[in-house]
């Protein structure tokens, strides 16, 4: 295993924050509905891990265990995602709206933050790969998303396995949640960074498959 880091390993490390930004705010929610959210902490990364620490990639990694460390922070801030929002589910399935809304208020954010980094996509494509500077689907050798057809109209992509419900199973949280949160906040993303453009999602019965 390379003992040197690359732009990629920074990439993927900010997904990872990304994701436990937006896990932040869904604590937050528990809280605000009553729930003993320092108890939940300490149970939930006992066993799934903690959030990261506010440091540098460079001072937490393993550097003999580049892509190893990396998977597993995905897994742990997946695991610990889907207890938040079991907890909050099973509670009380009106909580799945305020679920939603937060996912939808973050797509908002992170475009805006897009924007505030001088990006200014205007194409599909471009928009695509904006989009994936946020969204986790697995490590990058993973190769999960599998574009079927691009131009100037739309992108067209296939997801070609799924790396989420083993965890989400594990964790006893339908994955279903995370996808529909996900596509709530990809909606979301795409209306802010580029209103010309919508997202959509169409199942044929074999497959599902996304476009911007």
């Amino acid at each position: 295993m390379s003992l040197f880091l690359g732009k990629i390993h920074y990439w993927l490390f900010n997904k990872i924050l990304w994701f436990e930004k937006l896990e932040g705010k869904i604590i937050e929610l528990a809280k605000e509905e009553g729930f003993d959210t320092e108890k939940l902490i300490q149970d939930i990364e006992g066993k799934y891990g903690e959030r990261l620490p506010d440091k540098p990639l460079e001072e937490l990694i393993d550097t003999s265990n580049i892509h190893g460390w990396l998977q597993s922070k995905i897994h742990s801030a997946e695991r610990r995602m889907a207890s938040w929002t079991k907890i909050l589910i099973d509670e009380d399935i009106k909580n799945y709206d305020k679920l939603e809304k937060i996912y939808c208020e973050q797509g908002i954010v992170a475009a805006k933050e897009v924007k505030e980094d001088g990006k200014n996509p205007a194409t599909p494509e471009e928009l695509f790969n904006c989009m994936n500077d946020y969204i986790l689907d697995g490590m990058p050798c993973d190769m999960i998303n599998e574009v079927i057809s691009k131009d100037e109209d739309a992108i067209i992509w296939n997801q070609r396995r799924c790396v989420h419900k083993d965890i989400w199973s594990e964790v006893g949280c339908d994955v279903s949640y995370f996808y529909d949160l996900r596509n709530s906040w990809i909606k979301s993303f795409i209306s802010e960074l580029n209103d010309k453009y919508v997202y959509s999602i169409e199942d044929t019965g074999m497959k599902v498959i996304r476009t911007i």
